[in-house]
């Protein structure tokens, strides 16, 4: 199998720009620990790559791109040439930041298209921002990229991770286990079924 030996690439995203987010620790942490399972990481912070308002999605440019701003070019190019995406999500009003949606709409289906996605959730209450895990369950579903079965959620953010990723509660180190497993074992089979057969394009809402 061609993904045997090779590195996995994963695209690590962090919804939240809000002041005082505490996401960014989240995203630390995580990225560490995909980096120890030897995941290739891109990391997309929203916040610091001024991810504009979208009016128009890529695929809204036809085919060809043809006039799509080049930074929409470039993110489509990453999220097409990678095997997986972890996501990193804050819960505003039971749902994901509107930051987040923004920047998922902005590319079709087919450039996510049958790659696994993890899901890594938080709040500074006791539910760790679960709701916004269903949210997002649907959305890459819809986006054929589907989610992993187990989720990290972290409850009392604040008091869980300090300002470098570092666990304050050891137990987060064995928490985020079983969806990196879950997520590498997925991404390595989606990868090797590509690699062999390809996508079924018709199945695709916007295409690939």
């Amino acid at each position: 199998m061609a993904s045997i030996g090779s590195k996995l690439k994963v695209l690590l995203i962090l919804g939240s720009i809000r002041d005082g987010r505490q996401g960014i620790k989240v995203a630390k942490f995580v990225r560490k620990k995909l980096e120890e399972r030897n995941f290739e990481v891109t990391f997309y912070d929203l916040l610091a790559m001024n991810f504009p308002m979208v009016k128009q999605p890529v695929h809204f440019y036809g085919p060809k791109r043809t006039g799509a701003p080049q930074n929409l070019l470039d993110c489509e190019k990453q999220i097409r040439d990678v095997d997986a995406f972890v996501i990193v999500s804050a819960e505003y009003n039971n749902s994901i930041p509107a930051s987040l949606k923004n920047f998922l709409d902005t590319f079709p289906d087919g450039s996510y298209g049958f790659k696994p996605s993890g899901l890594v959730c938080y709040s500074m209450g006791p539910y760790g921002g679960y709701c916004s895990s269903t949210s997002l369950r649907t959305i890459m579903g819809v986006l054929a990229s589907p989610c992993v079965s187990r989720v990290l959620a972290i409850p009392f953010v604040q008091d869980a991770i300090d300002e470098d990723g570092k666990p304050i509660n050891e137990k987060l180190n064995s928490e985020v286990d079983p969806m990196l497993q879950q997520l590498e074992w997925m991404a390595n089979a989606t990868k090797n079924h590509r690699l062999k057969d390809g996508l079924p394009t018709s199945s695709f809402m916007f295409g690939s």
